[in-house]
């Protein structure tokens, strides 16, 4: 089953379109419900989205603005945009935007299930060029292995995402897929095989290497060596 966000700051319009429409049917389970693009973009940063159905006029954050935010990111969620206003304006804005339709209001059910027939084929045939794809993963993964170990010092899963201009969530699952490990558990063995290395030259202090890795305070460096070589820094290289 794909993944759809449905966002709409009327109650009623919102939970109608969530409980009552037979999207399972259609391939789709409703995975959250939002009131505004704020609450949508807050929702999609934790969790896994396929597809947003989504108001155009709401407050706090419209729904073209929350669609921009999604194409900044790059984002690969489908975007149909719900509306009673007949605005052919909103219409080629939020294509400028990757909309994949617009609907008006009152929705129709054989036109709802139409546009997300047309969706799910999308989304399935995304999923078969994915496949076929795993060596386009690899490189991801390489790639990112190649920044870590230039900035294993400060980096962070947000400036890896910049780079590869993925969403944060979705890097760091993919990830996990490809290496079997959390991003943030590779980055800690980088920096401390790397300190590893450095520690095996008696000529180095630990507090020195302690830097070197991206620790400022060197007992919370020896507490993380000695939870990751079950041995503290001085012991691995039998005494200072």
């Amino acid at each position: 089953m794909y993944q759809l966000l449905v966002v709409d700051d009327e109650f009623e319009i919102r939970n109608g379109i969530s409980h009552y429409f037979p999207w399972s049917e259609l391939g789709f389970v409703v995975a959250g419900e939002a009131e505004n693009g704020k609450d949508a973009l807050d929702f999609i940063r934790d969790h896994p989205v396929d597809a947003v159905l989504c108001d155009i006029k709401m407050p706090l954050m419209s729904g073209l603005e929350f669609a921009k935010a999604l194409h900044e990111r790059k984002h690969a969620a489908k975007v149909v945009f719900l509306t009673g206003y007949k605005d052919f304006e909103l219409v080629k804005e939020a294509l400028v935007y990757g909309a994949r339709n617009y609907i008006v209001k009152p929705t129709k059910y054989q036109e709802l299930a139409n546009v997300f027939h047309k969706i799910k084929e999308e989304l399935d045939e995304e999923g078969r060029a994915g496949r076929n794809g795993e060596r386009t993963g690899d490189y991801l993964i390489s790639q990112i292995k190649d920044f870590v170990a230039e900035h294993y010092k400060t980096v962070q899963l947000k400036d890896v995402a910049e780079v590869v201009h993925m969403n944060p969530y979705y890097l760091s699952t993919l990830f996990k897929k490809k290496t079997g490990q959390p991003f943030s558990d590779y980055v800690l063995s980088v920096k401390m095989e790397t300190a590893a290395k450095h520690l095996r030259n008696p000529a180095n202090k630990t507090y020195e290497v302690s830097e070197w890795v991206g620790y400022s305070n060197p007992k919370n460096f020896s507490n993380a060596f000695k939870a990751y070589f079950g041995k503290s820094p001085r012991q691995f290289r039998g005494g200072e």
